[in-house]
Order: C-alpha cells, then sequence, then structure tokens
C-alpha cells in the first residue's frame, strides 16, 4: 500500500500517491457489500414481511388499542426524556469544554457510563434501588406509598440514564475545538452569559445540538433491554413500542410484529436523514 503523504502548502495534489484504484474498488466494494447485507436487506425486509397480507392488516396492526396505547407511551417518553438529557447535555459540554476544574475526567467517565454499562444490568439496578420488596428504598417507598417499579415512571428512569450521553458526546468535542476566545470576547464586550450563549454559542453548534437530539430521541423509542426489566410488560399500560414487538412476535403474530416495527425503522430513517443534513450543514461552517 502506497504511503500517504500530506498535502502542504506548495504541494502539488496531482503528486501526492494514493491506493490503486484496484485496492480502492475492493474496500468500497467490501464496504458496500456489509452494508447491504447487514442493513438494507434486513429493513426491506421489515417492510416486506409488514405488508405480507396487505395494507389493510399493516393500518389494524399499528392502530389496534394496544398498539396506540403503547405508541403513546413512547412518544411520552420521548417527550420527556429528550428536553431533559438535552439541557443535561448543554450544561455538562459547556463545563467540560469552558472550564477547568479537577474531577473533568471524571466527570466524562461518568457521562459514558451509559455506554458501558448492559441496558440490562442498568434495568437491574434500578429495580435494586427502586423495588418496593427489596430495593434500597424500599422503606421509604412503602412509607409513602409510592410506587415506580413497574411502572411508567420506571420506563422514564431508565430511558433518561439509557440516553444520558448522546447530546453531551455530540457537542462537546466540536465546543472545545472552537475554544472560548470567540464568548470571552463578547463578555468583555459586556454581553450577558445567556446573550453570549445565544448570539455565540448556539450559532456554532446547532447542527451538532440538533443531530445529539435525535440520535437521544431514536434511543428513547427503541429502548428495549432496561424497559423491558422495569416495566412488567403490562398491555396498554407499561408497554413501549419494542415491548409490543415482541410479545406480538412471541404470540405469532408476525406480521403485525413486522408492521409495528416499521415505525422503528421510521425513526431511524428520519434519524439519518438529520445526520446527514447536519453533517452537511458543519461542514459548511469550517469553509
Amino acid at each position: 500500500m502506497a504511503k500517504y503523504i500530506p498535502c502542504v502548502r506548495g504541494t502539488n495534489r496531482n503528486n501526492v500517491k494514493q491506493d490503486p484504484i484496484a485496492v480502492q474498488i475492493i474496500l468500497i466494494g467490501i464496504a458496500l457489500l456489509f452494508f447491504t447485507l447487514m442493513l438494507l436487506i434486513p429493513l426491506f425486509l421489515v417492510f416486506i414481511k409488514a405488508f405480507e397480507q396487505g395494507a389493510m392488516v399493516y393500518f389494524a396492526a399499528i392502530s389496534e388499542p394496544m398498539a396506540l396505547e403503547a405508541i403513546k407511551l413512547t412518544f411520552i417518553t420521548m417527550a420527556i426524556v429528550v428536553p431533559i438529557n438535552t439541557i443535561f447535555g448543554l450544561v455538562a459540554a459547556w463545563s467540560i469544554a469552558k472550564f477547568k476544574f479537577k474531577g473533568k475526567s471524571f466527570l466524562i467517565t461518568i457521562i459514558d457510563l451509559p455506554f458501558a454499562i448492559s441496558p440490562v444490568v442498568s434495568g437491574l439496578i434500578f429495580v435494586l434501588l427502586f423495588s418496593t420488596t427489596h430495593g434500597i428504598f424500599a422503606p421509604l417507598l412503602n412509607e409513602w406509598g409510592i410506587s415506580i417499579i413497574f411502572t411508567r415512571a420506571a420506563i422514564i428512569l431508565v430511558t433518561l440514564f439509557g440516553t444520558l450521553p448522546f447530546v453531551a458526546r455530540e457537542i462537546i468535542p466540536l465546543m472545545e475545538a472552537q475554544g472560548t476566545t470567540e464568548e470571552e470576547a463578547a463578555l468583555t464586550l459586556g454581553a450577558s452569559g445567556f446573550k453570549t450563549f445565544c448570539l455565540i454559542t448556539f450559532p456554532n453548534i446547532k447542527w451538532a445540538l440538533l443531530y445529539g437530539v435525535m440520535l437521544t430521541a431514536a434511543r428513547a423509542a427503541g429502548e428495549f433491554g432496561a424497559v423491558s426489566v422495569v416495566s412488567g410488560h403490562i398491555r396498554g399500560l407499561t408497554n413501549t413500542i419494542p415491548l409490543h414487538v415482541e410479545i406480538l412476535y412471541n404470540e405469532y403474530q408476525f406480521s403485525a410484529s413486522f408492521a409495528v416495527a416499521t415505525l422503528l425503522t421510521g425513526i431511524a430513517f428520519i434519524n439519518i436523514i438529520i445526520k446527514n443534513i447536519s453533517d452537511w450543514k458543519i461542514k459548511q461552517q469550517k469553509i
């Protein structure tokens, strides 16, 4: 393989050595083949199976009462989780990128913790905390008559935990790369902290922030492991879309389960579109 030479000022791009065309074609072909086999074909098959028995069966599957309740709970969870973790992500990213303090590395580690812990384990952690029979806070919960596990509150809590890193992790590198020069200049000229954020910081990070928000929303909609542990699988009450898909599949209602699964696939497609727009906008800002 030819050695890459960085292109510097005064260097003729035509003289920069590149990999042979055959190598480029092979590598690109392998990537496209893997992408097709592992992503495009399975997604295509989901829609084929969903419409296998016709459009009437498809729309009946996604509009029956239990499905509508699962969809409703999923969107309620997203509506609560996304704003909270967006605010947390902004605060955490601002603190890490703009300030120097002891424990910064520890804070970054804490933010990354949901990436390292299995969703099932995180669900069990919340059971050990909030179970009214053997949880750490069981005496207090029983005294106050509060139930968390096997309720919608538990679903929201575990989804908050699982989606915590996405916004922060998207904007921290961008804010660190931009530095603090512009913000310091604005503050020197008399701008308030809030005005500085709105006029200086936010315009620079808005597209990365949007992508982080979309990742949070997609993960909140598709969270399965932790939600499965704490929900109790109560139909019409604590079933989200992924849990409803599992129940339908286990009951051999394959077309219905794939029909409901297309809703999650649609969220994924929207996420991909917004990601591409965000990437393009970020590149435009750098030019």
